[in-house]
């Protein structure tokens, strides 16, 4: 008897995974603690999978996919959750990758997230760029953090999602989710949109070409909060990557207007933690004085990561600091640390430092850190 989609969303949902893999010719794979495994389920047949997507797509959406090729879609099932669908083609034939979205929101602590968030999010205006590659907690924290909002403030607040992930409902604040495909075509159309909808708050997905940049930008410097996301790595990667939107000829007025708008970028990766589950670490700027000028200048932008790791007072702090305070804590292995550090080599430097610099990392920790204990942030949206 064919295996049914019903069936393969339970087993994401039972073994706690975060994502399913279904290809014409091999198993259904799914992902656990950021391992990719083999089921034991037939292997999938173009019949099969060709059922599975149908289920998955309204009779408009297929019609998409046959002219797109791909489309991201979210799918909710039942009162489990919901799943963030790609469905996309390879080799002729189809192939879908699905990530369990949870329907509850969870808050920084069950995350275990800084208590700086709480800060960010309470922002008035600028930009916010929470940063990662696929599956860092990006989705995630965004969806805390306005949650956080949601409970303190009597804001109205837009987000502009492709597809919409985390639900939320009205509390303190009125919230009006569009996603992209369905209520609006594309970033910009909703960004423009938004100016004449009385919105404080804009999250906006992701920055994807300059125009939605520039947009995005506009907004912030019009007096309103916006959150927003990138694909990089750490926070100067972040910067130059804003930069290289623009041709060179801009890039001197681009980075004004960044140093302008910008409240904090937030980096993030995900990383196996002591006992199971995942912990992320996090490199965060703050907008100062110090910051402002060397986005400003090209030359010093460089230097960015120098004034955070001497940051520590305003909340500040490099990906190899916040490493060397989990590994101190005994949330992730030494040898995960030195994986994960931006630079292994100034790591061990920073690690054999004297007793007390580790110490002092440590206070700073215990006031900018929750208190440790199990990460639910398994999914790494």
């Amino acid at each position: 008897m064919p295996i049914e989609i019903t069936e393969l969303l339970d087993y994401v949902v039972e073994k706690n995974a975060s994502d399913l893999h279904l290809g014409v010719d091999r198993v259904p794979f799914v992902r656990v603690d950021g391992d990719l495994l083999p089921t034991d389920y037939p292997v999938v047949d173009e019949d099969t999978i060709e059922r599975y997507c149908k289920f998955l797509l309204t009779p408009k959406r297929e019609y998409m996919l046959e002219e797109k090729n791909e489309i991201d879609v979210s799918y909710q099932y039942g009162k489990i959750g919901r799943f963030r669908v790609n469905i996309f083609r390879q080799q002729g034939t189809l192939a879908a990758a699905l990530r369990l979205v949870p329907d509850k929101i969870l808050a920084f602590e069950e995350l275990n997230l800084p208590i700086i968030m709480e800060e960010l999010s309470l922002e008035r205006r600028g930009i916010i760029i929470i940063t990662g590659t696929t599956g860092s907690g990006k989705s995630t924290t965004l969806a805390s953090m306005i949650e956080y909002i949601n409970n303190r403030r009597p804001v109205h607040i837009i987000t502009i999602e492709d597809p919409i992930e985390f639900v939320h409902y009205d509390k303190e604040a009125i919230i009006n989710q569009r996603e992209l495909g369905v209520d609006t075509n594309t970033f910009l159309d909703a960004l423009r949109g938004s100016m004449r909808e009385d919105p404080d708050i804009i999250m906006v997905g992701e920055m994807r070409d300059r125009e939605t940049v520039t947009a995005t930008f506009q907004a912030a410097l019009t007096g309103h909060l916006v959150f927003t996301t990138l694909h990089t790595l750490d926070v100067v990667q972040t910067i130059n990557r804003v930069i290289d939107f623009y041709p060179s000829d801009m890039q001197q007025q681009s980075r004004l207007m960044l140093s302008e708008t910008i409240r904090a970028i937030v980096s993030m990766r995900l990383l196996p933690m002591v006992g199971g589950g995942r912990v992320p670490a996090m490199e965060i700027m703050k907008t100062t004085g110090r910051i402002r000028e060397f986005i400003e200048q090209r030359d010093k932008t460089d230097m960015i990561k120098n004034a955070i790791e001497e940051g520590n007072a305003e909340g500040m702090i490099t990906f190899d600091q916040y490493l060397l305070s989990m590994y101190r804590r005994g949330l992730i292995t030494y040898d995960t640390a030195i994986h994960a550090a931006s630079s292994p080599h100034d790591f061990k430097l920073l690690e054999q430092k004297d007793t007390d610099f580790a110490d002092r990392i440590l206070t700073r920790m215990e006031q900018f850190q929750h208190t440790p204990g199990q990460s639910k942030m398994g999914n790494g949206l």
